[in-house]
């Protein structure tokens, strides 16, 4: 049995002031029977883990260098990450792959190096408006996840988390219909059962897409949607918590 998660992703959102005052509402919210992550921007990374120190729910990083160590000006390593109490680190974004040019190959070096350090990636495949109109969903979520397993292999999944983020249905509010996430979740469990049944079968599959307290149950109902990636709900205590709680039910 998977069990459920939530990740928050705050994005480039709040202040120092801002993020305290929403992670002690979560927290006097409480986790439920979900895993619950939280993704606040880097900075505010050492706050954020310092009053979630002895609650359940857990710190993850929005973005990771490639690179260990060494002169790259403006980066923060996986080591880093783990040393100020990181758990999780989201992986190929679409946000990093679009506006930043993340290309697949760049991804699955930030997955390994996640991997060396200790921590669990969230890897982020998903197709754009255009490439869903054109039928090749299917097509551009497996070249994402070839990329990876090409890099880090079949084994490294049995640590990993992957999130389906359908990027036409992050932050316009159109989100994927129940049955065309579960195609796409269905789709990715499948490639993985292809290398390692066993992996597959306990491998967490996340779905990212404008996701609310109103459609995460029937999001969730999906045999193989195991919870949720979650953006601009993540910033609103109360909406967070009842998303969480669909996803623990």
């Amino acid at each position: 049995m998977r069990r459920p998660l939530v990740a928050g992703n705050w994005k480039m959102h709040g202040s120092r002031a801002e993020a305290g005052r929403l992670v002690d509402e979560l927290i006097a919210a409480g986790a439920g029977t979900a895993e619950v992550v939280i993704c606040p921007p880097f900075v505010y990374l050492p706050d954020v883990g310092r009053r979630l120190h002895g609650n359940a729910i857990m710190l993850g990083a929005q973005d990771v260098c490639a690179e260990d160590i060494g002169a790259h000006t403006g980066e923060v390593s996986a080591a880093m990450l783990a040393d100020v109490g990181c758990r999780f680190v989201i992986v190929g974004h679409s946000e990093r792959r679009a506006l930043y040019g993340e290309d697949d190959a760049l991804v699955a070096r930030k997955f390994a190096a996640v991997l060396r350090h200790g921590l669990v990636p969230i890897l982020c495949v998903g197709e754009t408006l255009q490439e869903r109109e054109q039928g090749i969903t299917n097509g551009v979520v497996t070249r994402q996840l070839e990329a990876v397993l090409g890099v880090a292999g079949i084994a490294a999944f049995a640590a990993a988390i992957v999130a389906y983020e359908p990027v036409w249905a992050i932050g316009t509010g159109r989100t994927a219909t129940a049955g065309q996430a579960q195609e796409v979740h269905a789709l990715i469990r499948g490639r993985i059962a292809e290398k390692d049944a066993t992996i597959a079968a306990s491998l967490r599959v996340l779905y990212g897409g404008s996701v609310k307290a109103s459609n995460a149950a029937e999001l969730f109902a999906n045999p193989d949607v195991d919870g949720g990636l979650i953006g601009g709900a993540s910033l609103k205590a109360d909406e967070f918590a009842r998303i969480c709680a669909v996803a623990g039910k």
